[in-house]
């Protein structure tokens, strides 16, 4: 393991899924820095879905490992989820507009992140993570209530909560999740 490198073990157990089917030959002791990593066709993301509730049957909660290169971000969005970061390394900011209950997002708040910060973002408040150390990498340990996410995006802050978009399945859950519920904005 390189020095300096978070390391991370999880354990799971077979979960049981909706309709009774049980994901079993899930190991109860992994090793994250084995688990698959992705992009998403998302330039300068990694993300691994540790413990999730397409992939493995979580109902209440879904863990993540988020890595984003230098100058990358996440897109303007919200979700009906509340959602826990913790810093592992890099730096970056954290933009926040806590108005859900306004007509749109607005001027966000600017939250300096660093190594072994933490933070929340309350329910269906639109924010954006940014990468902004120009040299290192920004690793996120990212907790979310309420899986699989429905997230809505929007192309600035000044864009409508009406006129947000909805991604549903996200992108790591996509590939396995059949969508048969309802994609209503739940703001």
């Amino acid at each position: 393991m390189p020095e300096g490198e978070p390391y991370f073990m999880f354990f799971f157990h077979g979960f049981p899924l909706s309709g009774g089917t049980r994901i079993s030959r899930l190991p109860l002791v992994r090793n994250i820095s084995e688990l698959p990593q992705n992009n998403y066709g998302r330039p300068g993301l990694s993300h691994t879905t540790i413990a999730g509730s397409v992939l493995h049957g979580m109902k209440e909660i879904e863990v993540w490992l988020q890595t984003f290169a230098p100058g990358s971000s996440t897109p303007i969005h919200r979700h009906s989820c509340e959602e826990v970061f913790v810093v592992l390394k890099g730096q970056g900011t954290l933009y926040l507009a806590p108005s859900s209950h306004s007509k749109y997002p607005g001027n966000p708040q600017e939250f300096h992140i660093f190594p072994n910060s933490t933070f929340h973002v309350p329910v269906n408040d639109a924010h954006q993570v940014w990468n902004t150390d120009e040299h290192e990498d920004l690793q996120v340990l990212v907790v979310i209530s309420r899986p699989p996410v429905k997230v809505f995006t929007y192309d600035d802050w000044s864009v409508p909560h009406t006129a947000s978009k909805l991604k549903f399945p996200y992108y790591w859950d996509e590939e396995c999740y059949q969508t048969t519920s309802s994609s209503k904005d739940e703001l």
